[in-house]
């Protein structure tokens, strides 16, 4: 894992925390926005495939 993916994969999990605070689910039905664990690994992964940006 290069320096840039692995940047990429912190700064996704950093945006999906930040969603999970910002926007979140306070009834607790959204299965991705109503868990910080969750969104923060949604976060992560998606910076993990655009930061490898077809390497993997």
């Amino acid at each position: 894992m290069t320096l840039s993916t692995l940047a990429s994969v912190v700064v996704g999990g950093a945006l999906g925390f930040g969603y999970y605070r910002l926007v979140g689910c306070s009834s607790g039905a959204c299965p991705i926005t109503s868990n910080p664990y969750i969104s923060t690994l949604y976060g992560a992964l998606l910076g993990y495939l655009i930061g490898a940006g077809g390497r993997l």
